[in-house]
């Protein structure tokens, strides 16, 4: 059998309001972009919401909006995916990186206190990232925040639809509903929902919503898609050197029917996940990510951690041997810290953040979609079953 580690989730919705796009003669930002910006604000209980052409130009943007400047630092956890940080670096600004909880991979704000003491920079900012799609608790990232007198950017490109509540006796907070200043959104491929290449940024803020708005399409005054339509004007002004964000109105078709499906499609992740849980139940070779009753889980990702006291194979070893039974996994992440560009630029070390580098060895991501087959889901328990089996230390 061959299971992908994703397979996209499209159906005639989708196919049907591309083509009508298609046939529409707007291709660009357009009515249908609107839209999909309208619908997911309503969908998290955000004031605003700016679609763009991916998560990290959301992040950029949002930085940008916030007046991140020159030789300031921003704290980011080492246990992330590239634009997290690199962002921070597009403003000539320094990623502070912070170790994580072994066991939920989310910023260990422990180690950012002490981080964010030594630092030789001023520090006017923190990103918390949502990994996998288990929401941080962001009454203590906001006490630390507030504590320190620093803005927040969610990463949240894991995490739609998410929520978190302190108990049972709480409303659920969903994600992007105005916990920073800014939350940041995927629509990559394999994301939640997709829309092929996108994102999107919520906020609060409409001071903050205007200006990315601005320099999400070059830094032109006005809504550079009403200079063709009959109530708009040709006349425009550029305000800022801005850059070339905005969402096309045909990857907005398809968010239009996938974030209609959204539910839908976080409850068949979570039959995945559930079915995993229950299939490892007992295996003492690995350990399973964690779950909570006060968290509604996007269950972007299913990473398990292998107990290589256990195993005479390693992570590298364990990834080609399931690939060779047909199933694709992957990690994330390597942590930045032990990237070369990191390495180099800043001196770390695998010491430095012991508790990333020790948790990613033991990583691996397993396949989990929506439309993912019982017996699929039931090839990978059983054939992980028999890896750790053969492969018992």
């Amino acid at each position: 059998m061959k299971v992908p580690f994703f397979r996209p989730n499209i159906s005639d919705g989708e196919i049907n309001e591309v083509v009508d796009t298609l046939r529409s003669g707007w291709l660009t930002t357009g009515p249908k972009t609107k839209e999909f910006e309208e619908r997911f604000a309503r969908a998290v209980g955000a004031p605003h919401a700016l679609a763009l052409n991916s998560c990290t130009a959301a992040l950029h943007l949002a930085l940008e909006a916030l007046g991140l400047r020159e030789g300031q630092a921003v704290v980011v956890p080492t246990m992330t995916f590239a634009a997290t940080a690199e962002v921070v670096r597009y403003m000539n600004a320094e990623p502070l990186l912070a170790d994580v909880h072994p066991d939920t991979l989310q910023i260990d704000l422990e180690d950012a206190e002490r981080r964010v003491k030594e630092s030789r920079r001023k520090v006017v900012g923190i990103m918390p990232v949502h990994i996998g799609g288990m929401m941080a608790d962001m009454d203590r990232i906001r006490e630390f925040a507030e504590r320190h007198s620093l803005w927040i950017v969610e990463d949240a490109a894991h995490s739609f639809p998410s929520a978190w509540r302190k108990d049972k006796e709480e409303s659920w907070r969903w994600c992007g509903r105005g916990d920073s200043k800014v939350t940041c959104f995927s629509f990559y491929a394999n994301k939640t929902i997709t829309t092929g290449e996108g994102g999107m940024a919520t906020t609060h803020d409409p001071e903050l919503a205007e200006r990315m708005r601005i320099m999400s399409l070059h830094g032109i005054s006005k809504d550079a898609w009403k200079r063709f339509t009959a109530s708009g004007s040709w006349y425009y002004e550029i305000v800022a050197p801005g850059f070339k964000y905005n969402l096309t109105d045909v990857a907005a078709s398809i968010g239009l029917h996938q974030l209609e499906r959204a539910e839908e499609f976080r409850k068949l992740r979570e039959d995945v996940a559930r079915r995993y849980r229950s299939g490892f139940e007992g295996l003492d070779y690995l350990e399973l990510p964690p779950s909570s009753e006060d968290r509604i889980h996007s269950w972007h990702l299913f990473y398990i951690r292998l107990r290589l006291d256990k195993l005479k194979i390693d992570r590298a070893r364990f990834i080609d041997l399931l690939k060779e039974m047909g199933i694709i996994t992957s990690v994330h992440w390597m942590p930045l810290h032990l990237h070369p560009y990191y390495r180099e630029t800043y001196g770390f070390s695998e010491g430095d953040f012991p508790e990333a580098s020790r948790v990613w060895k033991r990583l691996i991501s397993l396949p989990i979609f929506p439309g993912m087959k019982n017996e699929e889901v039931d090839y990978v328990i059983d054939s992980i079953r028999i890896l750790c089996e053969k492969n018992e230390a």
